[in-house]
C-alpha cells in the first residue's frame, strides 16, 4: 500500500522496480532527482510509462523492384493503360530541285549579227514553176495528193506515237529534220506534239524552232515528273510553241550537261500519254541514249548529208541494223539532204543503193532557208522543201502506227 504520508516516493519505487534498488535513506527520491508537481494520469492513481528521450534511428527501408513499387491510393484506383504506340515516321519526300534560271537562246549581241532570213528559192524560180502550174494540169493531182498526205498525218492514235531522229555524224541535217517533223505534225493535228531534245551537247533545236528563252531541260524534268500530273502541270515546264506544240531542251547552252539513259527513260515513259506524238532529236550514233531513243521509238529517221561519205556511212550504219530484229530495219527511213544547191554525188542513185537494204530513203532537196541555220519558217520554205517535208512526216508516221 502506499504511504499517504509519502505517496510520491512510492509511485517513483514503483516504476523503477524493474530498473534497480530504491535508493538508499528515507526512501524518498535522490536528491539530484528534484521532485515534481503530481500530473493528472497520477493524481488519478493511474500509470503511464514515458516516451523515450531519443527515438531509435529506422531500420533501412529495401527498395522494392520496379514491378513490385507500391501504388499510391490514386493509381490503384485508376485502370492500368496500355502503352501507346510509337508511330514509324514518313520517309521524307524528295526534294523537287529549285528551279533554274531562264537563259536566252541565242546572246543578244550574237542575234544581231544575223541577216534577214531570205525564201527558199529565189524569185525567178517561183515565177516559173506558177506559170507551169496555170498552164498545166498538175495542179489537181497535187491537190489531191496534198490531200492524201493531210489525212494520213490526221490519223487518230491510242498511245503516243515515239519518233526518235539521229545520225551517224554532226552536221548530217538531224536538228533540222526533227524541226521539219515536229512543225508539220503541230500543224495538222489536233492533239499536242512534244519535241524532245536527247542531245544536250550544245544542241540548236531550241533555236531552229524559235524557242527565246529556256529553262528546265531534260535531266531536270525526269527528277520532277509524277503520274499524278496533269498536262497543265507538265506543260509548266515546258517552252510553248505555235500550234499546240512543246519543246523539252536537252541543255542550257551550257557545255557539260548530261543525260543518261535512265533519265531519259522516265521523262519518255511519264510524257507518253500526254502527247499524240513526240519527236525526239537524238545524239549521234553510237551515243548510248540515241541507241536507247532507237530501240524505244515506233519510227527511226535516219539524216544523212548527200555527199559520198555521208552515204557511205549510213550504209554501214543500214547494213549493222539489217542483223537487228526486223522491225528496227523495216520501221526506219533514210533522209538524204542536200546542203549545197549542186551536191557531188548522183542523190537519185545513192537513194536506190540505200533502200537495198530494207530502209526507205526521202530525198530533201537543197533550201536557202533551211541552208541558212538560222530560225525555221515554213512560210519560207521553197515549195520543194516544204512537200518533201510533209510526205517525209506522212510515211514516218505511218510506219509508227504499224508498230505498237
Amino acid at each position: 500500500m502506499p504511504n499517504g504520508d509519502n505517496w510520491q516516493g512510492d509511485v517513483l519505487r514503483d516504476l523503477r522496480g524493474a530498473s534497480g534498488p530504491p535508493a538508499a535513506g528515507t526512501g524518498g527520491p535522490p536528491a539530484s532527482v528534484p521532485p515534481a508537481p503530481p500530473s493528472a494520469a497520477q493524481a488519478s492513481g493511474t500509470e503511464r510509462i514515458p516516451a523515450p528521450t531519443q527515438p531509435p534511428a529506422p531500420a533501412p527501408t529495401p527498395t522494392p523492384a520496379p514491378h513490385q513499387q507500391a501504388r499510391t491510393p490514386q493509381q490503384a484506383r485508376t485502370p492500368q493503360q496500355a502503352p501507346t504506340p510509337q508511330r514509324t515516321p514518313a520517309p521524307p519526300r524528295p526534294r523537287r530541285p529549285s528551279a533554274p534560271d531562264s537563259r536566252a537562246v541565242v546572246d543578244s549581241v550574237l542575234s544581231g549579227t544575223a541577216r534577214r532570213p531570205q525564201r527558199g528559192e529565189p524569185v525567178a524560180v517561183r515565177v516559173t514553176r506558177a506559170v507551169r502550174r496555170i498552164v498545166s494540169s498538175s495542179a489537181a493531182r497535187e491537190v489531191a495528193e496534198l490531200t492524201r498526205t493531210a489525212e494520213a498525218l490526221q490519223q487518230p492514235v491510242t498511245t503516243g506515237r515515239q519518233i526518235a531522229v539521229t545520225s551517224i555524224r554532226g552536221g548530217a541535217g538531224k536538228t533540222t529534220v526533227a524541226a521539219l517533223l515536229g512543225t508539220a505534225y503541230a500543224h495538222y493535228r489536233q492533239d499536242p506534239v512534244l519535241l524532245v531534245e536527247a542531245d544536250p551537247a550544245l544542241g540548236s533545236l531550241p533555236l531552229r524552232l524559235g524557242a527565246e528563252t529556256l529553262r528546265w531541260t531534260t535531266a531536270d524534268l525526269a527528277d520532277i515528273v509524277e503520274p499524278q500530273m496533269s498536262l497543265l502541270d507538265v506543260t509548266g515546264y515546258l517552252v510553248q510553241l505555235p500550234e499546240n506544240a512543246w519543246l523539252l531542251p536537252g541543255s542550257q547552252g551550257q557545255i557539260g550537261a548530261m543525260l543518261d539513259t535512265s533519265a531519259y527513260e522516265r521523262v519518255m515513259v511519264a510524257l507518253r500519254r500526254y502527247f499524240g506524238v513526240t519527236v525526239v532529236d537524238c545524239e549521234t550514233l553510237p551515243a548510248e541514249v540515241a541507241r536507247v531513243a532507237l530501240s524505244a521509238s515506233q519510227a527511226r529517221v535516219l539524216a544523212a548529208p548527200a555527199t559520198l561519205d555521208g552515204v557511205t556511212s549510213t550504209y554501214a550504219v543500214l547494213q549493222w541494223m539489217q542483223g537487228l530484229p526486223r522491225h528496227m530495219i523495216d520501221g526506219t527511213v533514210v533522209v538524204l539532204s542536200s546542203t549545197v544547191a549542186r551536191p557531188g554525188i548522183d542523190v537519185e542513185a545513192a537513194a536506190e543503193k540505200l533502200r537495198s537494204t530494207g530502209a526507205g530513203v526521202h530525198v530533201l532537196p537543197y533550201d536557202r532557208h533551211l541552208a541558212a541555220g538560222g530560225v525555221l519558217r515554213t512560210e519560207l520554205l521553197g515549195r520543194p522543201a516544204r512537200l518533201a517535208a510533209t510526205r517525209l512526216a506522212a510515211e514516218v508516221f505511218q510506219l509508227s502506227q504499224k508498230r505498237r
